[in-house]
């Protein structure tokens, strides 16, 4: 199904980012990664493209997605990985913390769309996969803008599949865990020994879960799954 398909990522120089861009770019996609400082290990080249933007700027997504078209002729695949975590009690969250978690993982996931969708719409063809996590579906003590903020990209994953469903486009999202990747490596030891202790398979997530997800998504033979919410966690929602 990778044929000439063209994948943006963003946040594809992080964690999971990373092993996502290597795994899909082993699959024979072209991939459009988005960064927004530190630059994508995975080099660029005739099938790998960089490109930067700051995700809580609407123009600059605008542009970063035009970009894209423009080098590649098409945007077959969104997934919108980026994310941030501004950790605090919700008595005592700084405003910017507050907005700036909306605005990276909320606001500019539905951005993203927004401007890629008529590209997809042409083509009669396309993949959303949003990037979600556990935390907004069970919350987490101190995460109360990250879990809002991953909660509602729910209420746009299924908007978005009935809006699109005639264009033949899905749109899923993926409910993250704790894996051995990503923003687990911002967590102490003793922390993670007790994120462990929560997850029913007393194990943190592996890529290999994630790669067979979206081989399942991205599959010519998927297209009736859309509107839905995988939830991989070992069990813990």
């Amino acid at each position: 199904m990778s044929q000439n398909k063209v994948i943006l990522l963003t946040g594809a120089s992080g964690g999971l980012g990373t092993a996502m861009s290597e795994y899909l770019h082993k699959s024979g996609y072209y991939l459009a990664l988005h960064f927004h400082e530190n630059v994508p290990t995975l080099a660029e080249s005739e099938t790998v493209q960089h490109f930067q933007a700051d995700l809580r700027n609407p123009d600059e997504i605008e542009a970063m997605v035009d970009a894209i078209r423009s080098v590649f002729g098409r945007i077959d695949v969104v997934i919108n990985n980026a994310g941030i975590s501004r950790n605090g009690m919700s008595w005592k969250l700084d405003f910017e913390d507050w907005e700036e978690s909306i605005a990276v993982n909320l606001s500019a996931p539905f951005y993203v769309c927004k401007f890629s969708i008529p590209f997809m719409r042409e083509q009669n063809w396309g993949r959303i996969i949003n990037i979600s996590s556990v935390v907004g579906q069970t919350g987490y003590i101190g995460t109360s803008a990250y879990a809002a903020s991953k909660a509602g990209l729910f209420g746009l994953t299924k908007t978005l599949s009935k809006e699109l469903a005639a264009f033949n486009i899905t749109s899923n999202a993926l409910a993250f865990g704790y894996f051995d990747q990503g923003m687990i490596d911002d967590v102490s030891d003793d922390l993670k020994q007790e994120i462990i202790t929560q997850i029913p398979m007393k194990r943190l997530g592996d890529m290999q879960s994630i790669e067979a997800t979206l081989d399942f998504i991205l599959n010519e033979k998927s297209s009736y799954f859309t509107g839905q919410v995988l939830n991989l966690n070992g069990g813990m929602y």
